[in-house]
């Protein structure tokens, strides 16, 4: 009998309505697989694979023309503290269709998250040292979880096509530490832990802080920041995209929630002039979909929404009417290649941090086949 739990319950395509489903092709990359992203259509075979020089750091994208972005792992510095290797990157990629290399801006402190802009620039998260009273001033967590007395704390940057740095934004100058505790059952190595940034317009970009549980937007001019929404309506949230009805989507995690003894995900709208929350999806019982960790949520073309519920591979899709109309399971289970992180991660996992549908014509090489 199959020992493995989620491949038990059934990997690969486990049900789609193709009249509800939007067209297209989802793109995943296995977290602990060896620089694989693999491409499936609606019917979950396998369109397009990737084979590229590093494991992820995190997760790919298309871009216009048919590009792939990737978040590489490079594992050029050693870990900064036992959470670092899940989810460093260091190389910020594009790659043809046939894995090669086209350009490539690297910085060994990257994590989880990088934009792409059409015009080359790259919006991504970083982290620099606190050490002695700066340190001391981030509160909460569990004490004495430090890295070695350092807290390592949140950057953003962004770059030019070239590399040339064009704005830095830093987590410990902005933030009032005092005003975004870490929560208690938190390690205190890392503050706040920026999981994901977007930009809203050309002043402005979300923020995704897991570890305090909140979403803010920042004005590029002035470095201040709006709260969207704190542990009072998020926990430990993920992926704070825009839509083109000015709300803002959200993967709401769900662990440590506020006034709740039962742990489940959500996906939610926010309304940023209020901080309402609007049209939302959980499952029915709400336990049922659940994921602790990474976890992201994409509006489709037809108004669907995709998600990832990430530390189980599981990618599904959602009519507005809250019906599941595509659902996958990740078939690929490894262990991670490096020993660093294997250690602190063992055992084989089919875990995704994100995935993304595209429609044929966003990826033209592969309609012309």
């Amino acid at each position: 009998m199959e020992q493995n739990t989620l491949k038990r319950r059934g990997t690969g395509l486990i049900g789609a309505d193709p009249e509800l489903a939007s067209p297209g092709y989802t793109l995943y990359a296995p977290l602990a697989g060896r620089g694989v992203v693999d491409l499936v259509d609606l019917e979950g075979e396998l369109a397009h694979r990737w084979e590229l020089p590093y494991r992820p750091g995190r997760h790919a994208r298309i871009l216009p023309g048919g590009v792939l972005a990737y978040s590489g792992a490079t594992l050029d510095i050693p870990p900064l503290f036992a959470m670092w290797r899940k989810y460093s990157g260091g190389s910020m990629g594009k790659y043809d269709p046939n894995g090669v290399l086209l350009n490539e801006f690297r910085d060994n402190l990257q994590h989880h998250d990088a934009h792409h802009y059409d015009d080359g620039r790259i919006l991504y998260t970083a982290v620099e040292p606190q050490t002695g009273a700066a340190a001391a001033r981030i509160q909460g967590g569990v004490p004495g979880t430090e890295a070695d007395g350092i807290i390592w704390t949140d950057v953003i940057r962004e770059v030019a096509a070239d590399g040339t740095p064009l704005w830095e934004w830093q987590a410990f100058e902005h933030l009032e530490p005092a005003d975004f505790g870490l929560q208690p059952h938190y390690w205190r190595e890392h503050w706040p832990l920026i999981n994901s940034v977007y930009p809203l317009d050309e002043h402005t970009v979300v923020a995704s802080l897991r570890s305090v549980s909140a979403v803010i937007t920042i004005d590029r001019r002035t470095g201040k920041y709006t709260i969207l929404a704190d542990r009072n309506t998020l926990a430990q949230q993920h992926h704070a995209t825009p839509l083109d009805n000015g709300k803002i989507l959200v993967f709401d995690n769900g662990t440590f929630r506020t006034g709740e003894s039962v742990t489940y995900s959500r996906i939610v709208e926010i309304d940023p002039a209020t901080g309402e929350i609007g049209w939302k999806y959980q499952d029915s019982p709400r336990e049922a979909f659940f994921t602790p960790f990474m976890g992201g949520a994409q509006r489709l073309p037809n108004g669907n929404t995709l998600i990832t519920e990430a530390a189980f591979g599981r990618i599904f899709e959602v009519t507005a009417a809250q019906q599941i109309c595509w659902e996958y399971v990740v078939p690929s289970f490894t262990e991670y290649p490096d020993s660093d992180t294997a250690q602190v991660f063992p055992g084989i996992s089919n875990a995704i941090f994100r995935a993304y549908r595209y429609q044929a014509q966003d990826i033209p090489w592969l309609a012309a086949r």
